[in-house]
């Protein structure tokens, strides 16, 4: 009686649909990620315990470093007409004399830290250069020309009707003063509310929230 053979079956898997299936989750993530713009200047925050996470949104944070220098960033991913609203007010109120190019640049700057006669010039250039470069700081320590008082009031009438969050991000190595003039600028928008960066062991940034609203 004849034996029957057994038709041998290739034991190689084609792996092309799963290498297909890989690349098209990795693109996903690459596509769908945000990355965190670099900070103009470092900024080393005191440690703290807490851990509310950092909003991403309808948020305006004011950073300081151990120079003084005070910075203006306005976080608003839902809604960048914010950004327009805001500086259309800085340019209307100040008689900048932007340039409908120069307003649109605004939008791609993180963090703005110059003096109102500096703006116009700031926006004139690329971004990504300018930021690069060591900016002066928006002038808060003469109690008669705090500027920092017409950046809280144009994001404050941007926001109008919405919840906005303070933000103050300041090193651990700062002098008081410019802190004492940051909560000047918000005191005399009739803000009292606010919270400070901090960062939690290990790294992980975070908030602690503190109201003067008694303090006035």
């Amino acid at each position: 009686m004849p034996s029957v053979k057994i038709a041998r079956k290739s034991t190689d898997t084609d792996m092309t649909p799963f290498v297909d299936i890989a690349f098209l989750i990795l693109t996903f993530f690459i596509m769908a990620t945000k990355f965190k713009p670099p900070d103009v200047v470092e900024i080393k925050t005191p440690g703290s315990v807490l851990s509310q996470k950092l909003p991403q949104d309808n948020a305006v944070m004011i950073s300081f470093d151990s120079s003084s220098r005070v910075f203006f960033t306005i976080l608003s991913e839902k809604d960048p007409q914010k950004f327009t609203d805001i500086i259309n007010e800085i340019n209307t109120g100040q008689n900048l004399g932007l340039t409908q190019s120069e307003i649109a640049n605004f939008r791609n700057y993180y963090m703005v830290g110059v003096p109102l006669s500096g703006l116009k010039q700031l926006l004139a250039r690329d971004a990504k250069v300018a930021e690069k470069e060591r900016q002066p700081g928006i002038p808060v320590l003469d109690s008669t020309n705090n500027q920092l008082v017409w950046w809280v009031r144009a994001a404050k009438n941007a926001f109008a009707g919405e919840k906005l969050n303070y933000l103050i991000k300041g090193d651990a190595n700062s002098k008081y003063p410019a802190f004492e003039a940051i909560i000047v600028a918000l005191k005399k928008n009739e803000e009292y509310k606010y919270n400070l960066i901090t960062t939690k062991d290990g790294g992980e940034v975070s908030l602690y929230e503190t109201n003067k609203s008694n303090n006035k």
